[in-house]
């Protein structure tokens, strides 16, 4: 049977492909990530508002408006595919069963999360409502604009949100067990985890959510460098010798 470091090798070198775009996508969730604080920052999103008050800030600037119902954090779990992706195929040796579970709770996670947010229906009901020429017609898109407001806050949302922290959590067991990645890495990624629950804390949630992301901003920093570390020993395997001991830099 082969050992880990004799499988890790051979994984390593014929997936570098895989490595370099898991570790651009990797970065590319840290620039959504500031440019989603930044955009929240200047303009809070409606979180309590009514229809209307989502019609309004559409028709103000549709731009923002997208952006206000989360249209670039769908944009981060379509892009974080290529991390979890490489994840799967690094660390299934390590721990087969559970990164199976861990790579489909993963997809369920990112298409709720998606469900969950209606950005470019409610755009719709937004222009919709401003040309309505009568108050039955503004009642009928007022109407289907709440029940978008309540898909925004409604179960897809709260499974994805669930999930995202599970999946945080399983990854996090199965990289203690590998010699791929340092300890660091799982450790950061159990704090996340464990911050993403305060949003259902009273009062000081939101402040523990807001934790979990800044936790995960360093997490996906550190995998964007590890993965590209990864994709350049796949293009120039002259470049490192593991006889027998682990990977190099893992201890991070």
């Amino acid at each position: 049977m082969k050992s880990q470091t004799s499988n890790n090798r051979e994984t390593i070198s014929c997936w570098a492909g895989l490595w370099r775009a898991g570790s651009v996508s990797a970065l590319l969730l840290v620039v959504i990530i500031i440019a989603t604080g930044i955009v929240f920052a200047i303009e809070p999103q409606p979180l309590d508002g009514t229809a209307l008050d989502w019609f309004i800030l559409f028709q103000k600037n549709p731009l923002l408006g997208l952006v206000e119902s989360e249209l670039l954090m769908i944009l981060y779990v379509i892009v974080s595919m290529p991390v979890a992706l490489s994840l799967y195929i690094l660390l299934r040796s390590v721990n087969p069963s559970w990164m199976i579970v861990y790579l489909v709770l993963g997809l369920l996670g990112v298409m709720c999360f998606i469900a969950a947010r209606p950005a470019f229906e409610m755009l719709s009901l937004s222009k919709g409502y401003a040309t309505a020429t009568s108050e039955t017609e503004k009642a009928i898109f007022l109407a289907a604009g709440q029940t978008l407001v309540a898909t925004f806050h409604g179960t897809a949302f709260h499974i994805s949100y669930i999930l995202g922290s599970i999946t945080g959590l399983i990854i996090s067991i199965v990289l203690l067990q590998s010699n791929i990645f340092g300890k660091a890495f799982a450790y950061v990624r159990i704090a996340s985890s464990i911050c993403d629950f305060g949003l259902y804390i009273p009062v000081i949630g939101i402040y523990l959510s807001m934790l979990s992301v800044l936790f995960l901003f360093v997490w996906n920093i550190m995998i964007a460098r590890r993965l590209w570390q990864l994709a350049k020993y796949g293009l120039e395997e002259n470049v490192y010798k593991f006889d027998n001991g682990p990977l190099p830099e893992t201890q991070m």
